[in-house]
């Protein structure tokens, strides 16, 4: 169903001149993404998903979770595209404009009058929904991922999105400015992500989720068969602490992208630079699915031989990310640079339920991510 609305989408911005049809445009997108939250509803309700399903050779999984978060960012995209979709056009009425006139409550006819606000920015960008719909389909596939190439794959194709989102002002040097440096920085994190799954592949083997946590599991558990005569007793212990730096690579990559302490220093100013509704979807949807990934990737690899685990790296993150978004943020006068320390703050919090790792963490956390999303929606829509 995304598909089909991108492809129909992309032929209606072919075929037409008009450049006030944004609003029609984004009113249809919320109507596709209602279709496709009917439709994962019904999926939600069939008895068969008490166990993941694998689809398309094992690049995606189909879980519960990852269809309940999915049911969730097209409830949040539905009202962040509210915000653009009804937008009031104002008309001028010229004796309407006496207090006289207004307090006799005198009605006249406003179907010839001037628009005012005709060429508003809201009217002219019409490849808003169109991009947000290319963002929800890799934040969908990476929330569902289990491969290494899909993980890639969905991550960039979320952060292009984003990207192109954050310069869609044109005629702003700030908001060209700040959709810059979000580029050049979610590059290199990109390519830090990269490297981490390079590393994973070179020492599992493979790039399936699954053959990497059984690999994990039999170098934990099997380490008492081995012969203890033998010169090899190391090997088990080498390789689990390849798998754990490849993680650890990999998180740092992760943790950029949703803006986590040390890696914040970019999100205050491009947060402040552009639009606000695209300030919106950058703070909320791009997290939820990068933070999903993370707890199936501390969930699987929890047990570890070693004494340091890449659990740790997300534990430090976590109380920097609560310093920091707690101290820098009583210093802001911008209400938007506020927000973002805000963020990083509960970023803190969020990660600090995901290195705990119990089920009352997890419970936790996925109580905190809908909590904070929603009043963090409230928040931007006021």
């Amino acid at each position: 169903m995304l598909f089909t609305g991108i492809l129909l989408l992309l032929i209606s911005n072919a075929v037409t001149f008009r450049r006030d049809k944004s609003i029609l445009f984004a009113r249809l997108t919320i109507l596709i993404l209602a279709n496709c939250s009917i439709l994962l509803y019904s999926i939600l309700t069939l008895s068969f998903l008490s166990k993941s399903i694998s689809l398309f050779g094992g690049l995606v999984y189909c879980k519960i979770h990852t269809l309940v978060f999915t049911l969730f960012i097209f409830a949040l995209t539905i009202f962040i595209l509210s915000l653009s979709s009804f937008y009031p056009r104002k008309v001028w009425h010229e004796e309407s404009a006496s207090i006289s006139h207004v307090v006799s409550n005198k009605r006249y006819d406003t179907g010839n009058t001037p628009i005012l606000n005709k060429m508003g920015e809201q009217f002219r960008i019409i490849e808003y929904p169109l991009i947000i719909l290319f963002v929800i389909t890799g934040a969908t596939f990476l929330i569902a991922s289990s491969d290494l190439v899909t993980i890639f794959l969905a991550i960039e194709l979320q952060s292009y999105g984003l990207y192109l989102l954050s310069t869609i002002y044109r005629n702003s040097e700030l908001s060209t400015n700040a959709g810059l440096t979000y580029f050049l920085l979610g590059g290199l994190s990109s390519c830090i992500i990269l490297l981490g799954q390079s590393l994973l592949y070179i020492n599992s083997g493979n790039t399936n989720l699954d053959g990497i946590y059984i690999i994990n599991s039999i170098l934990v558990n099997n380490v008492d068969g081995l012969d203890s005569t033998t010169s090899i007793t190391n090997i088990p212990n080498i390789y689990q602490y390849y798998i754990q730096l490849s993680f650890v690579i990999m998180s740092v990559g992760l943790l950029f992208k949703i803006s986590s302490a040390p890696f914040h220093f970019w999100s205050p100013d491009v947060y402040d630079a552009i639009p606000t509704i695209v300030t919106t979807f950058v703070a909320i949807i791009a997290k939820i699915s990068i933070l999903i990934l993370l707890l199936e990737f501390i969930y699987y690899t929890s047990i570890t031989m070693l004494d340091y685990s890449w659990k740790s790296n997300l534990l430090l993150s976590s109380f920097l990310s609560l310093i920091i978004g707690s101290v820098l943020g009583l210093t802001q006068f911008r209400i938007k640079r506020l927000f973002a320390y805000s963020t990083i703050s509960h970023i803190g919090f969020i990660l600090l339920a995901l290195s705990i790792n119990s089920i009352e963490s997890i419970q936790a956390f996925f109580f905190y991510i809908m909590q904070y999303s929603v009043s963090n929606l409230n928040a931007f829509i006021i």
